[in-house]
């Protein structure tokens, strides 16, 4: 059995296709992926308060966000699997119930120790829930109707991505109850709880597509290692000085990488069931696709750190101040997707290029900014080039992933697009890790204001050098989507 017979069969409820409570349904998927990014974001704006509180290192700062991303990463592939197993259904259902009571842990959290813990088992649940909502949206809607469906979740997840910082912010600055940070977890429960209901009550009951398939625990556990390898001492080896075992550490994390590779090309040959197609590295557009996402992504995780940190933690701004201060970056971002989606049938991958090229010309603006305000930088100054950064952000999030998966046969889609989606959240753990490293690296044991602003200044350099590996790598890609996208 191979990974090409993996793809699910489609059966869509005649009940739910002939009544509204299909689009009740399609309602927990979409509060599944709204709490999922939310709680990708909300820490960063809601992290410099969370670390005055329970005290920890810059690195734990880091690790608020990094580490529920890296789990994520690490469990998409299986959650898919477990998908394919048991049922979605099933799956998103326990991954939701996880998620809620992982949220919970998270606001009781009495140290930053147990917080990352926590976080790490939230993306690990989050990781499983939000991986079968795709597979979901098609039992429910087919193949010609899903698209229907997604013309209403790109518009919801963008509104989301925009009130993220400030629902952080607010939350924290209301300090509901006293609850101060801890309320940005709790609002889950709610929401959550409303979701699993619904879910209980309206999802599909779906045969499993494949439940004879078994996980296979040695690409598991290599696939979550080596995440952790090149994560862990980028985040961890600059305050202990760069000792011999953060080197050691990365160059092991890539060893495990390659193991996992040549392990998925193993099973293959064996006429067993993969995580990854291995083939698909084979083909050099996709494998130019993971190297776009890991330098935009990663550059995209790596600002908001920045800027976060600066606003906060060097000029005082309160969480929900600096949530204002960037909510520029989303909204133009919606701008930014208006405009790709126009012109992405005529100049295809070109959009990119542009998009690519505008997100890192607004970051120098903002590099230039820094340097010339010094401590007397106020939101209003950033705005500008900030609402260029996130215009530019929108123009490349609409096309990435079908100019990218264009490169791969139909056959390879399912494997391909969740390897992406894996990447995907590795990128953003691995640019906060990288920028990160500079940003409190050249503050040293400074903590003035002109200290934070310079130290944010270098960094988003870093970000402006992964968005250039990023626009180079897009001249690989097909030069248009895939057909009927």
């Amino acid at each position: 059995m191979s990974t090409t017979t993996l793809t699910p069969p489609v059966v869509v409820s005649p009940t739910l296709r002939s009544t509204r409570s299909i689009w009740w349904a399609f309602a927990v998927v979409i509060a599944a992926s709204v709490m999922d990014l939310l709680d990708s974001t909300i820490t960063q704006t809601a992290g410099p308060a969370i670390r005055r509180e329970l005290g920890g290192s810059f690195a734990d700062l880091e690790w608020f966000t990094a580490v529920y991303t890296l789990a994520m990463s690490a469990t998409l592939l299986v959650g898919g699997r477990l998908g394919d197993a048991f049922g979605r259904r099933r799956m998103l259902l326990i991954g939701m119930t996880g998620f809620i009571v992982s949220s919970l842990t998270c606001a009781v959290a009495p140290t930053a120790g147990w917080l990352i813990g926590f976080r790490a088992v939230q993306g690990t649940f989050g990781a499983v829930m939000v991986v079968q909502g795709f597979g979901i949206v098609r039992e429910m809607f087919g193949d010609e109707g899903q698209q229907k469906a997604f013309a209403v979740f790109g518009p919801v997840m963008g509104l989301a991505a925009v009130l993220g910082p400030l629902i952080g912010g607010g939350l924290v600055d209301l300090n509901l109850f006293g609850s101060g940070w801890r309320a940005i977890f709790l609002v889950n429960l709610p929401l959550g709880g409303l979701a699993l209901a619904g879910g209980w009550a309206l999802l599909p009951r779906v045969r499993p597509a494949h439940p004879q398939l078994r996980l296979d625990p040695v690409s598991v556990l290599l696939a979550m290692a080596s995440g952790v390898g090149l994560v862990y001492p980028l985040i961890e080896g600059r305050q202990h000085g760069w000792p011999a075992w953060a080197f050691l550490m990365l160059a092991a994390g890539g060893v495990l990488l390659a193991a996992f590779a040549v392990r998925q090309a193993q099973r293959v040959r064996r006429g067993r069931p993969a995580m990854v197609q291995p083939s698909i590295l084979r083909r050099r557009p996709y494998v130019a696709g993971l190297a776009v996402v890991l330098g935009f992504i990663g550059a995209m995780g790596g600002m908001m750190l920045a800027l976060n940190v600066m606003f906060q933690a060097g000029l005082g701004d309160s969480p929900l101040r600096s949530g204002l201060a960037t909510v520029a970056v989303p909204l133009a971002a919606i701008g930014g997707s208006i405009t790709s989606s126009m012109l992405l049938g005529r100049i295809g991958r070109t959009t990119m290029h542009i998009g690519i090229a505008g997100m890192a010309i607004g970051l120098v603006i903002v590099d230039l900014v820094l340097r010339s305000a010094g401590a007397g930088l106020s939101p209003w100054d950033t705005a500008a080039p900030l609402a260029l950064t996130g215009f530019g952000m929108g123009m490349v999030f609409v096309p990435m992933f079908d100019v990218i998966l264009a490169g791969v046969a139909p056959h390879e889609i399912g494997s391909a697009s969740g390897l992406l989606e894996s990447v995907q959240q590795l990128a953003m753990s691995l640019g906060i890790a990288l920028v990160g490293t500079v940003l409190f690296g050249d503050l040293g044991g400074a903590r003035p204001a002109e200290a934070f602003v310079g130290s944010a200044s270098h960094a988003l350099l870093v970000a402006v050098g992964l968005l250039g590996l990023a626009w180079t790598a897009v001249w690989w890609l097909p030069q248009h989507a895939r057909a009927g996208h």
